[in-house]
C-alpha cells in the first residue's frame, strides 16, 4: 500500500488556494489553481523531509549508527 495523505485545503477571500498536510501540519502552501497548490504542497512537502532528515542526523553525530533506506509500494 503506498502511503497517502490529505490536505485541508481552504479558499481565501483573495481567490488563492491554501493548503495543509493534515498529517504533516508544518507542510503549508498556497497556488492561485489546486493544481499549483498540489505542486506547491509536494515541493514544501520534500523541503520539510529534508529539514527533518538534517535534523535528525544531528542527533546521532559521533554515534554508531545503521541508516537504511526504505521504500513504499
Amino acid at each position: 500500500m503506498k502511503p497517502e495523505f490529505n490536505a485541508i485545503i481552504e479558499k481565501s477571500e483573495d481567490g488563492w488556494f491554501v493548503g495543509q498536510i493534515q498529517e504533516m501540519p508544518e507542510v503549508i502552501s498556497q497556488g492561485k489553481t489546486l493544481e499549483e497548490l498540489h505542486r506547491n504542497l509536494l515541493d514544501a512537502f520534500y523541503l520539510v523531509l529534508e529539514s527533518h532528515r538534517e535534523t535528525t542526523l544531528k542527533l546521532y553525530e559521533g554515534r554508531k549508527i545503521i541508516k537504511e533506506r526504505l521504500s513504499f509500494a
